[in-house]
């Protein structure tokens, strides 16, 4: 069995370019079997030979393998640090910030801080770069079309402004939507842009190795500039930042140094 998913882990890198052996091998092999189980397959290897000859199969493996759980505000108090306490220092240097929600899942994240942006600026100067490995969240964020439980800690202010409920999903307003460009991007094995002001990364990397989250925390802040910051999710803080020319700003927020 062992022998079985290290191939597996071998194949799938070549047919996606995903290494699955940067995740915590408990947690994906676990949700793995999981999946070919239900799907009728006995071992990794007859799932392999379906996923490499049937695109729906492989999209669907993909959705399974990467973790998109999110929603507009998550954690809503780091989201008042942003805006009461980052933003402002930010913009204070910059007017024009370079933003990046890295690993954005279906939007929300990205959206997110357009509409605490907005507080600041008008929506024609914010311009947020959101990227994820998984091309069916991305399209799904394009669209903008999200059910209620999505928008529980969204304050009510903002839902007003900023979403039109149709049935029972909210579509978000379209300039919200324009402030976001949207691209495909493997974290682990594709080259970082530099010089972001605002680099947002939450939930995603403790399901990474202690290996790759070293390689991603050096990536993260070789693509800030001096003093920008890297918001991280509340399970995921850095212990030790200085490694990586990161000091705590607040909880959950490194400037890079």
């Amino acid at each position: 069995m062992v022998q079985e998913y290290e191939q597996f882990i071998l194949k799938v890198r070549k047919l996606t370019g995903i290494d699955l052996s940067l995740y915590k091998e408990a947690q994906m092999k676990r949700r793995l079997t999981s999946l070919y189980e239900k799907k009728g397959y006995r071992s990794f290897e007859a799932y392999f030979q379906a996923i490499q000859q049937d695109t729906k199969q492989r999209e669907e493996f993909l959705d399974r393998m990467t973790i998109n759980v999110s929603e507009f505000y998550r954690n809503a108090k780091r989201w008042e640090v942003l805006a009461e306490k980052i933003l402002p220092r930010l913009l204070t240097a910059n007017q024009k910030l370079k933003i990046w929600s890295a690993a954005c899942s279906t939007g929300e994240e990205p959206y997110t801080i357009a509409m605490v942006l907005s507080s600041f600026l008008p929506l024609h100067q914010i311009k947020i770069y959101a990227t994820d490995i998984d091309e069916n969240v991305l399209a799904r964020a394009k669209l903008g079309i999200y059910p209620e439980r999505s928008l529980n800690e969204v304050p009510a202010e903002v839902k007003k402004k900023f979403f039109i409920k149709e049935g029972n999903f909210y579509h978000i307003a379209d300039e919200i939507k324009k402030t976001v460009t949207y691209k495909k991007h493997n974290l682990l094995s594709e080259p970082f842009d530099k010089n972001y002001d605002l680099i947002i990364c939450r939930n995603v990397l403790i399901y990474f190795t202690e290996e790759a989250k070293h390689l991603l925390y050096t990536k993260f802040s070789q693509a800030l500039k001096t003093d920008g910051v890297f918001f991280v999710g509340s399970t995921e803080q850095i212990f030790n930042a200085n490694q990586y020319d990161f000091e705590a700003e607040d909880t959950f927020f490194y400037k890079k140094i």
